[in-house]
């Protein structure tokens, strides 16, 4: 079992990190609103740290899961980054949905102080993240990959390195076209389906075991008919 770090303890990190903790491995975990770290603490064991630094100090990996490009370089390279405080031969997993731009920045950066990046998003969901299935599309070098992907396997069901850093971001930008399609027409077809006067869950519920079934009509069509 591995020495790790968790940043960012929001509604995917929260659960991977407990993931990482039930997995066997020595968590020590950081979020900004430090309460949300003493809870995942006393819900999970291990140990919290006040700064990314401090977290990442020791660790063999590093994983975070926060909010966008800016958030990400301020937990790695800003004043208490991360990576002030990672040894050398130590790898950084993103799960962060960010550009391939800083994905690629923070690769030329962790290479030079002597340790690994790997640019990581996830699909899934907070389903997928607290259930322990999520997919993990991967950019970065293959052997940091190899030593990373038994790891990230606490909490994904499919992890695959893509191509070279940023690959991971732009595939995740392909999964995001994807169901931005899928969403728009399953939101007119709800629309159409209320104009018509029908239920709108039976319908779901019906034409959700045929041709039209997808994750977003099974995980999301609930709060579009609230909505």
């Amino acid at each position: 079992m591995s020495k790790v770090a968790f940043i960012g303890l929001g509604v995917m990190g929260y659960p991977m990190a407990g993931h990482l903790q039930k997995a066997g491995h020595e968590v020590t975990v950081y979020n900004r609103t430090q309460a949300k770290a003493a809870s995942w603490v006393k819900a999970h064991g291990g140990a919290s740290a006040e700064t990314p630094k401090e977290a990442a100090a020791g660790a063999e990996f590093v994983f975070a899961c926060v909010g966008n490009d800016d958030d990400l370089r301020e937990v790695t390279v800003g004043a208490e980054g991360a990576f002030h405080g990672m040894e050398k031969g130590a790898i950084f997993v993103d799960h962060t949905t960010a550009s391939a731009a800083v994905a690629r920045e923070l690769f030329a950066v962790a290479g030079a102080r002597g340790f690994s990046f790997i640019d990581a998003p996830v699909s899934g969901g907070q389903a997928g993240a607290e259930n322990g299935v999520l997919t993990v599309m991967a950019g970065g070098e293959a052997a940091e990959f190899d030593k990373a992907a038994p790891v990230i396997g606490a909490y994904a069901r499919m992890a695959r390195l893509i191509g070279p850093s940023g690959a991971g971001q732009l595939t995740k930008m392909v999964n995001q076209i994807c169901i931005a399609g899928l969403v728009e027409g399953l939101a007119e077809a709800l629309h159409f389906a209320k104009q018509a006067g029908l239920d709108a869950e039976a319908v779901i519920e019906t034409i959700s075991k045929g041709a039209a079934q997808s994750w977003q009509m099974e995980n999301r069509y609930k709060t579009m008919i609230e909505g």
